[in-house]
């Protein structure tokens, strides 16, 4: 597979002032955005733009305004050059059912540009990879949901490019499924050194896999930062109990008694209390609290930020400002 020290490059992908105008929505609305190497997650919800985004960078689809470069390349330009060098795993089910995995990747690899002894050879080095090896003489109409993902990884792999775009890739996968498929993302990169980006409307999904996160709603940039950051430890220490005869609402009284204690605690979903612990002893005042109210401690850890709450903020944030224009 490809070799990750024969090319430099700062930027896989940026675009600037990027903006797609249909007759009744604007898909893309002045997206400004760097990417570099590694593994990037696109995160939005349906209609966010992704895919939009995805066809213009392939130079499948014209910007209404802005600009864009793949690889050092202008999308608007030189499509057919970022195509040879970029691989696409589309969202939707686009396998014929009557041929086997092997004749339909080779068939790919031919498309872009693989000899016939090379296509079949890198066909079968990447049907291996994505664990299709002992399947992949069998017609793909009789294949799982999961079986068929892992046909549209192989085909945006086989031709050996500097980057894949995978659109939705564990769409109807089960968990095991979803887990297996994140595992071969993330090796896409650590053992090959290409690049990836990735969209999926599960936010968790790409905090397991990506490198950084690139937010979208709306066609519009929320945030565009490394996951560590989006997942960096707070000063919030997360604590869930559970009721006890004395105390039937264990969280309420878990509250209360913190509160008395001078502690600031915000109540959470459920059973979750969330208490500010800029201090180590926080940590001792809140076991003792749970040891003398009689309730049982299921977990007490540190909170980290999640990046669903970047939606919150951004949607709190612009209620804000629309009432500070009210008034």
């Amino acid at each position: 597979m490809h070799n990750p020290t024969s090319v430099v490059v700062v930027s896989v992908i940026k675009t600037e002032s990027l903006t797609k105008r249909y007759p009744k929505v604007t898909a893309l609305d002045r997206l400004t955005v760097d990417i570099g190497p590694g593994v990037t997650g696109l995160v939005g919800a349906n209609g966010a733009g992704k895919s939009t985004l995805i066809k213009i960078l392939l130079g499948l689809a014209p910007a209404t305004e802005g600009t864009a470069e793949v690889l050092g390349k202008n999308s608007a330009e030189e499509g057919g050059a970022i195509r040879e060098q970029v691989g696409y795993m589309p969202e939707h089910d686009c396998l014929p059912p009557d041929v086997s995995a092997t004749e339909f990747v080779v068939h790919m690899a031919r498309m872009s540009g693989l000899p016939r002894t090379s296509a079949r050879e890198r066909t079968a080095d990447t049907l291996r990879h994505v664990g299709l090896y002992e399947e992949r003489y069998r017609p793909m109409g009789g294949y799982s949901t999961g079986m068929k993902q892992r046909v549209k990884l192989a085909q945006a792999l086989v031709h050996d490019p500097r980057l894949v775009l995978l659109d939705e890739p564990t769409n109807g996968l089960d968990p095991a499924g979803r887990d297996e498929m994140l595992g071969l993302i993330r090796r896409i990169h650590s053992d090959f050194g290409i690049s990836v980006l990735v969209t999926s409307h599960l936010l968790g999904e790409l905090e397991r896999t990506s490198d950084h996160i690139v937010v979208i709603d709306g066609g519009k940039l929320l945030r565009s930062q490394t996951t560590a950051s989006f997942t960096e430890v707070t000063a919030s220490l997360a604590v869930e109990v559970t009721d006890s005869d004395a105390h039937p609402d264990g969280t309420g009284a878990l509250t209360a008694a913190l509160a008395g204690r001078g502690l600031a605690v915000t109540a959470g979903a459920g059973h979750l209390v969330y208490v500010d612990a800029a201090e180590d002893a926080v940590y001792d005042a809140v076991r003792d609290t749970i040891a003398d109210l009689g309730l049982g401690l299921i977990r007490m850890e540190q909170r980290r930020h999640r990046i669903a709450e970047v939606f919150q903020d951004e949607q709190a944030a612009a209620v804000a400002m629309a009432q500070e224009v009210t008034t």
